[in-house]
């Protein structure tokens, strides 16, 4: 089944908008925007393990902000309304790309990691009840709920999301932070989400 694309100049210029406000004082490390898939992530996430290792962080700084990329940007492919399929048949799953953007920037010794697509809002509302649940946890607690989510049943519609905000407010050094921007006539808004590290 194929999708029409969601992506419009107004779309565009909301992630646009968000990618100039944090990179205007910090140095990119960097910034894709586009279509996701698998294949698609594997590639980036050689440029990005190149780039974190060119700019010095630590052994441990690093593996934080690979895990939280991987998981930012599963989350585009699971989440984004802005989907494409190029070809037709269950032999061509694999083909679907969804849009999105993703930034990871330093500035003054820490690393940030921004990532905004689209989703509908009834999915935006799951997200932000998850979100907002993860801003009541001290660390500590969200180390212990990490560990029972792995080790709970996954329910066989899940895509994981709560196990990958998991994965990265472990992470992050600040709470995570997130908005919903309306996008004018849509049922969709652009979910913009940031860790620090």
């Amino acid at each position: 089944m194929s999708f029409p694309s969601l992506r419009s100049n107004e779309n565009h210029s909301l992630h646009w908008r968000i990618f100039c406000q944090w990179a205007s004082k910090r140095e990119v490390i960097l910034y894709y925007e586009g279509y996701f898939s698998q294949n698609i992530i594997a590639a980036v996430a050689d440029a990005v393990k190149m780039r974190i290792e060119h700019v010095g962080a630590g052994g441990a700084t690093r593996r934080k902000l690979f895990s939280a990329f991987i998981e930012m940007t599963q989350n585009i492919i699971h989440y984004s309304e802005d989907a494409y399929t190029c070809c037709e048949g269950p032999a061509d799953f694999d083909k679907e790309v969804r849009h999105g953007s993703i930034c990871i920037s330093t500035e003054a010794g820490r690393y940030h990691l921004h990532c905004a697509n689209p989703v509908h809002i009834d999915v935006a509302e799951q997200l932000r009840e998850k979100l907002e649940h993860l801003h009541t946890l001290t660390i500590d607690d969200i180390k212990r709920e990490y560990k029972q989510t792995l080790r709970a049943e996954t329910a066989p519609d899940s895509k994981g999301a709560g196990l990958g905000l998991l994965t990265v407010a472990r992470d992050a050094s600040e709470p995570l932070e997130f908005e919903f921007i309306p996008i004018a006539g849509s049922e969709n808004v652009l979910f913009h989400l940031k860790a620090t590290i």
